[in-house]
């Protein structure tokens, strides 16, 4: 829950106290704002001692060949289940559809979900989960996947930016209970976009 409603104030920061003209503007601010809330005591996932050392999450850089325009397929028939987590924790989140996208010549597919426990409030009835794994995972990012927030479209089309995909929390934390990406959400490319492994040293 913290780590949705983190997230959920980066981007409306992203958006009240700017307005961002393109995706990769969009990607800037997200980023400078991440970099901000974990240097916040207040709001940053990072133990006290990493808080003093920190001075910015390391991101490749902004690149719009992984700004992609993807078909979203709603899958309205879908059941809620347990969501296997880096803990015993098990929430309840529901398949929302499929996003269809071609990147580098092929064809991928992954799904995009709600988390029910939130998904009654105004604020996050339009939110989408997308967590992934691709062909960089335990190379130059997470091993674990990293994840994007969507917005439901009012369209089928669905702007995928990976420039501001995102680690889970317990890449810096291990206190944090995070989602693990189901095996059909693995990008067969790799995704040199976001955010990069952390390592505390």
């Amino acid at each position: 829950m913290k780590r949705i409603l983190a997230l959920g104030f980066i981007l409306s920061l992203t958006f009240a106290c700017s307005q961002p003209k393109t995706e990769s503007d969009k990607a800037i601010i997200f980023q400078k704002n991440l970099n901000k809330e974990f240097a916040n005591e207040k709001s940053s996932p990072l133990p006290k001692d990493a808080i003093k050392s920190f001075k910015e999450l390391d991101f490749f850089p902004v690149n719009e060949q992984y700004i992609i325009e993807a078909e979203l397929i709603p899958t309205p028939d879908e059941k809620p289940f347990e969501m296997q987590t880096t803990t015993a924790r098990k929430p309840i989140y529901i398949k929302y559809g499929e996003v269809h996208f071609t990147l580098n010549g092929k064809k991928q597919k992954l799904d995009v979900f709600q988390d029910i426990s939130i998904r009654e409030k105004e604020e996050f009835k339009k939110h989408l989960f997308l967590p992934f794994t691709d062909l960089t995972s335990g190379l130059t990012t997470y091993g674990g996947g990293r994840y994007l927030d969507l917005e439901i479209p009012s369209d089928n089309v669905l702007v995928l930016n990976f420039n501001m995909a995102y680690n889970p929390y317990c890449v810096y934390n291990p206190k944090f209970s995070c989602p693990i990406p189901p095996e059909q959400n693995f990008i067969d490319a790799e995704i040199n976009a976001g955010i990069k492994d952390y390592k505390y040293e």
